[in-house]
């Protein structure tokens, strides 16, 4: 059902945790399947120069969210944009059609956490 690169981004994923006085942060969730995602992002000149998440969900919410920190560490932002739920799930190797909604938790927490960022800036 998983691909071996799923399996090993929910056993193992990366970049777990939050960051402290983020630049950036985005939360998203699904009333359908429960999941709710936390992305933080830290960012100097423009550029992600890291990347953490939080997310309570099943192990294809947990996996995308790895891979989406992993796809947007030392991207502009312009860059991290452009990643889609379908850059997501084919980094992992694919998902199962009734799981590629998690891929698209993924996105939309990347691109809550960059507005967030921006909507900050403007503040200031």
């Amino acid at each position: 059902m998983y691909t071996e690169k799923v399996l090993e981004h929910f056993r193992n994923p990366r970049n777990v945790g939050r960051i402290e006085d983020a630049d950036g942060v985005g939360k998203v969730g699904n009333p359908l399947c429960g999941d709710v995602m936390v992305m933080y992002l830290r960012i100097r000149d423009d550029r992600i120069e890291d990347a953490k998440f939080e997310t309570f969900g099943c192990g294809a919410a947990i996996a995308t969210s790895s891979m989406a920190t992993e796809l947007i560490k030392g991207k502009t932002v312009e860059e991290a944009l452009r990643v889609t739920n379908r850059v997501v799930a084919e980094a992992l190797g694919g998902l199962p059609p009734h799981k590629m909604h998690c891929s698209v938790l993924a996105e939309e927490a990347i691109r809550a956490a960059i507005e967030d960022y921006r909507a900050k800036r403007q503040r200031t």
